[in-house]
């Protein structure tokens, strides 16, 4: 496992963006039956999902949460020093999508740009890549990009998976300060893991099958359990910190029933851990900042809080971090409409009942 400790690096602001449209459990019902779908929803606490239609990319969202981010902090995106863009949903084989946002966000020719093909995790892994990058180059500001679109990569008829995964991407603003709190890194990997969780048609090896997302949940699962209570130890044990230090737990928001498993076993109080994910479903690399942005911005807009964040996934990777933010300038959602447009600005979408506040996210109060 590596152990990683950066300091002097702080989070300035968190958006994420999700597309307008949206899938509910009456849809599902619709294609799986109603016994079916009211099935799976109570078992993953998942009760909708926003997906982008057929011309929109991870690119889009991921533009729409970055504009919104610089915006709110009045930041010229010229004077970015570095972009670490973390997907596993390019628009191309190549180029990456990092340099697409380069060029659409209109970053200067001095910025770093770093492509990170990661999931679950990636949000972990890639808020360790700039904070690291952003200490050893003595820049003084980076972006960091977590989203991917799994609905373009789903087979709509298949219920292990279809009614689990919603579209989302998320914008972090990270600065260099040298009065910032440490942030506690601890990453691990298993390439065992690489067949249970994969859509092995569509690429280079496979380029005649669909490319189809295929998960073993039960391998999942297990993995999960095996491998991430330790992670989460070891970060608080490397940050100095105790699990009743903790302000909020972030766990990837895979499903309810995993994400409460998992807090139990850490001995977290149910109003420590955050769930996020009725209104929004497993996003992949953006679940734990959009977690942050739709669950907690009055929060972190208010005051300074211990966050214990981590994501696990595809590969197997796992990543898990302790890490102060707060007072955020900025920190909300934002919904893209099928044209492009941003349909509610940043922060707005919570107060139009558009995030994550239904039912099955009242575990965020408590």
């Amino acid at each position: 496992m590596v152990a990683s400790v950066v300091h002097g690096v702080t989070i300035a602001g968190v958006t994420a963006c999700l597309p307008e449209r949206r899938e509910t459990v009456a849809d599902l019902a619709a294609r799986f039956g109603a016994e079916a779908a009211e099935r799976i929803a109570k078992a993953t606490g998942i009760e909708a999902r926003h997906l982008v239609p057929p011309h929109q990319c991870t690119s889009d969202l991921a533009e729409a949460a970055a504009r919104a981010l610089l915006d709110g902090l009045g930041w010229d995106a010229a004077g970015i020093d570095l972009l670490v863009n973390v997907s596993q949903t390019h628009d191309h084989i190549l180029p990456s999508s990092g340099f697409l946002l380069h060029r659409r966000l209109g970053l200067g020719k001095q910025a770093a740009v770093l492509d990170l093909g990661l999931g679950c995790s990636g949000y972990v892994y890639g808020l360790w890549t700039a904070a690291a990058m952003l200490r050893a180059c003595n820049g003084r500001r980076a972006l960091l990009i977590a989203g991917d679109t799994t609905s373009r990569v789903l087979d709509p008829n298949d219920r292990s998976v279809a009614p689990l995964f919603g579209d989302a991407a998320a914008a972090t603003a990270l600065v260099a300060d040298p009065d910032a709190p440490l942030m506690a890194f601890t990453l691990g990997s298993d390439g065992a893991g690489a067949p249970y969780l994969a859509v092995p048609g569509g690429g280079l090896r496979r380029p005649d099958e669909p490319p189809h997302l295929f998960m073993d949940g039960t391998q999942v699962f297990a993995f999960t359990l095996r491998e991430v209570p330790g992670s989460i130890r070891a970060a608080l044990d490397l940050a100095g910190w105790t699990m009743a230090g903790v302000d909020r737990l972030v766990l990837h928001q895979a499903n309810a029933q995993m994400v409460r498993h998992l807090a139990r076993k850490l001995g977290a109080a149910p109003g420590q851990t955050v769930l996020a994910l009725a209104g929004h479903g497993n996003t992949s690399s953006a679940s734990i900042p959009l977690a942050l942005a739709s669950a907690l911005p009055e929060e972190l807009a208010a005051e300074r809080r211990r966050l214990l964040l981590s994501g696990f996934g595809v590969g197997w990777s796992w990543g898990s971090a302790a890490v102060e933010i707060g007072p955020l300038a900025v920190c909300g959602t934002t919904l893209l409409s099928a044209d492009g447009r941003p349909a509610i600005p940043a922060g707005a979408a919570r107060d139009a009942g558009l995030s994550a506040n239904s039912a099955g996210d009242a575990e965020n109060s408590a």
